[in-house]
Order: C-alpha cells, then structure tokens, then sequence
C-alpha cells in the first residue's frame, strides 16, 4: 500500500510503504528489496551516474563466456564445482580466516587479480547486470553472496 508521499521527495527506486502487521510507515527500495524504517535521503542513495568501486574474485567455469583465464587455458570445472569453490572461499573470508584481496590475488580468474580484485570506480551499465546490481546494493566495506554472472561466479567486496 502506498502513500500519497510524492516519489520526488524520495530517491529513485524508493517507495513509502505502510506495515499490514503494524500500521507502520516504512521505506522500499524497489531494486534491491532492501526495506528500512528511516525516510530515505537523496544523498545516501545510489545514483544512476554515481561511481562506486568494488573489488572481487571470480570463479570461472566450463559455462564461462570465456572459460580461461591467467590461471587455466582452459577451464573445464563445471558451474556446480566454481559454486562451491566459491562457497569456501567466501566462507574464509567471512570467519576472518583470510583477507578477500589475498585470495583475489591466488585464485581469482579475473584479470584484476594482479590489483588484488581492485576493478576500480564504475558507473550503472558498465557491469553485467547481475553483478552491477549487486554491487550497487553493498555498502562499502560490505560483502555480496555470491554472485552469478555470464562471466562465472563471483564475489564482490564494495571498496568505495
């Protein structure tokens, strides 16, 4: 259920919406799901010329647009084995018991792995769109699940 609150006074993609269970006004951005309490401002929300930064390790498999890599000519782990792959790699960097960027440096089958996972400030639209809306929907400092994409599976770090 919608308010009468005009869509200016909200950033794109935000919506008012009332709680069924308690009446309550809350917020929802459309594109990521993600709900809050706190009217959302203009200036914390992502907008479409808005450069971020992420960092991330790619895990490539024989479904790959392009399975090879610096690592591998030729990689023939399938998507299954890349998802689980990146499951433990995730789950080390979750428990702390190793830094994203070191295993983007050893493992990642991105090129940006010689940057630590560093891919730089992007723009909406430079990113294959399962990626770019995940990064887009990280704070910074935050960690995305993982993430398919035509490139593989991924795990991206929003650095700035």
């Amino acid at each position: 259920m919608e308010s009468s609150e005009s869509a200016d006074d909200l950033p794109k993609g935000w919506q008012q919406r009332k709680s069924r269970s308690t009446g309550q006004v809350y917020y929802l951005n459309i594109y990521t799901k993600e709900s809050q309490w706190e009217k959302p401002t203009c200036e914390a929300s992502t907008k479409d010329d808005e450069k971020i930064r992420c960092s991330h390790l790619l895990v490539k498999h024989n479904e790959s647009r392009r399975p090879s890599s610096w690592r591998e000519d030729t990689i023939t782990r399938t998507k299954e084995e890349a998802m689980e792959i990146a499951g433990k790699y995730l789950q080390q960097i979750e428990s702390g018991e190793k830094e994203m960027e070191d295993l983007a440096s050893e493992f990642s089958d991105c090129s940006s792995a010689r940057k630590k996972g560093d891919l730089g400030y992007f723009t909406r639209g430079a990113m294959q769109k399962p990626f770019e809306d995940a990064a887009f929907a990280l704070s910074v400092g935050e960690l995305s699940q993982l993430v398919e994409s035509a490139s593989g599976i991924h795990i991206i770090k929003r650095t700035g």
